[in-house]
């Protein structure tokens, strides 16, 4: 068995979560900690209590999830859960990086709001969307993308099923390969409740501006091989993680070709490490012969070392 290790993004959280196990847990506390004073706000507060329009908001929501996520890795591997391999979906990607003992945490907590307020400020309030496409192939999806792209910026976001597909880019040419989506077929089209429109070329001032903050962070040598979203290939140097990191934010997420990969790599069991099943369910629909667990609180925790035991 070849466990790998997945990591949410940005999307999975809630009030509340990581609650459980800050209580039950000095291990996870530290983390939570250690975020606060590297931010200078009470992250467990946010995360355990909202509110809500807080936690959703993009600058806020990166490092709440990292906290929780790194936290959540740190104690199922003081309970003996070892990976192989990892993965991160976009913001998940930071959590891998720490849980590879390349990204110092007090750095990544930074990193990661700073990232937020970046996406922010780099397009207007109301100028980006982004909308999923169901029940299209990727060819298809990108295909749409480049006819609507005569009315602007739009392009294939995140790759997260084979029929699953986040499109992204100004609002009104989104809105056109919606409607082209549509025509050809398309099962459900859902818009998406985000301010920021992600992985798309109105992120790149973003990529730009993080790039100079991880010009002044060391990224050591993985202990345990990231497979990038940017090239689905798997990473062990700091220098490549660097490079990943810049180039993911303003280019699509390959979520389908990292799974594939792992798998090709021998990965036999998946554990999503966090808030939420999001991922759990990608993975149901790209890789069909997989174990598939997940860690959130205790409950889940016990589940998976018992079914891992097995």
């Amino acid at each position: 068995m070849t466990v790998a290790f997945l990591f949410p993004g940005q999307g999975s959280q809630y009030v509340g979560m990581g609650a459980l196990l800050y209580e039950a847990s000095e291990t996870v506390r530290q983390f939570y900690q250690t975020a606060e004073k590297a931010l200078g706000f009470d992250v467990a507060e946010l995360c355990h209590h909202g509110p809500a329009d807080q936690l959703n908001r993009t600058e806020y929501t990166q490092p709440a999830i990292l906290t929780t996520s790194v936290a959540v890795a740190a104690l199922a591997r003081e309970k003996g859960l070892t990976a192989a391999m990892l993965a991160g979906h976009s913001l998940g990607e930071y959590t891998a990086l720490v849980t590879a003992g390349s990204l110092a945490f007090s750095d990544a907590v930074v990193l990661v709001r700073n990232r937020g307020r970046y996406m922010q400020e780099a397009v207007p309030e109301g100028f980006g969307a982004m909308a999923a496409v169901l029940g299209l192939d990727r060819a298809a999806v990108e295909d749409i993308c480049r006819a609507a792209s005569t009315t602007g910026v739009v392009s294939a976001a995140n790759i997260n099923s084979p029929v699953q597909i986040v499109i992204g880019g100004e609002r009104h040419a989104v809105e056109t390969a919606m409607a082209l989506a549509k025509e050809r077929g398309a099962k459900r089209i859902i818009p998406l409740a985000v301010s920021v429109p992600s992985h798309c070329a109105l992120m790149t001032p973003a990529a730009e501006r993080l790039a100079r903050d991880l010009d002044g962070v060391t990224l050591s040598p993985l202990q345990i091989p990231v497979v990038t979203n940017v090239d689905a290939e798997p990473i062990r140097s700091g220098d490549s993680a660097k490079r990943a990191l810049v180039r993911q934010l303003a280019a699509p997420v390959l979520w389908v070709d990292t799974v594939h990969r792992m798998v090709q790599e021998g990965v036999t069991t998946f554990v999503e490490i966090g808030p939420g099943t999001v991922l759990s369910g990608l993975v149901k629909r790209i890789a069909k012969d997989v174990k598939i667990c997940h860690v959130e609180d205790p409950d889940s925790l016990d589940a998976t070392l018992r079914e891992l035991a097995a």
